[in-house]
């Protein structure tokens, strides 16, 4: 890809852009991205806000070329406040688990987004954009919900206050504004970032600390 610049690299995937219009990301250990077009172009479909999904061909998606800058980015300048962040994501955890899942036998289980944090949701001139479905699935809404308080939970107890300090307050205010997830899918969630190939050795190693900051419901 030295033809095309590189936009953004991420735990494993990159992407470039290709015009003025659309992006390439592209996963680096190889796979098949066809999966994730289809749940995105169901998602589109269902008027979840997800980038348009143009081609895909193995590790390779060609995607709608999104203005504006991460969640995350919008908080650390100060564009957009601890609550308003909060607000969002529950928003759109709330918007996502009303879309019926596609394959499930069980009619109580949702489209899981399972990675759904300020650092992929884009703050665009259309609004929120949720990108990064890799880790999708389906399966119970509070999953989904205990996955963001968890991410959010590890990089508070990270050692760099920079991001430390305002993911804490993040999920202090995530969380007086979702309902709290089922005990049992803490630890379910606890148990997938534990084999998450992502993850560092360190990172997996701070896991059980983040789960004792969730709060939880018991049943």
């Amino acid at each position: 890809m030295a033809d095309h610049a590189l936009l953004a690299s991420g735990r494993d995937a990159d992407v470039y852009a290709l015009d003025e219009s659309r992006v390439l990301r592209r996963y680096r250990q190889g796979g098949d991205s066809a999966p994730e077009a289809a749940l995105m172009a169901y998602l589109a479909a269902a008027g979840y806000p997800v980038p348009a999904v143009y081609d895909a061909q193995g590790p390779d998606l060609v995607l709608e070329r999104l203005d504006g800058e991460t969640l995350l980015a919008s908080m650390l300048a100060g564009r957009t406040g601890v609550g308003a962040a909060a607000d969002l994501l529950v928003g759109l955890h709330d918007r996502l688990h009303s879309v019926p899942a596609r394959f499930s036998a069980d009619p109580a289980d949702r489209v899981l987004h399972l990675d759904l944090h300020p650092q992929n949701v884009m703050v665009t001139s259309r609004g929120p954009v949720v990108i990064d479905w890799r880790n999708a699935t389906e399966g119970p809404a509070d999953l989904d919900v205990a996955m963001t308080a968890l991410i959010l939970a590890e990089v508070a107890v990270s050692p760099d206050p920079q991001l430390a300090d305002p993911a804490r307050d993040g999920l202090n205010a995530f969380q007086r504004r979702a309902e709290p997830p089922r005990a049992s899918q803490l630890r379910h969630a606890v148990d997938l970032r534990q084999v998450d190939p992502a993850l560092s050795a360190v990172e997996k190693s701070a896991v059980g600390r983040a789960a004792a900051l969730v709060h939880t419901r018991v049943g």
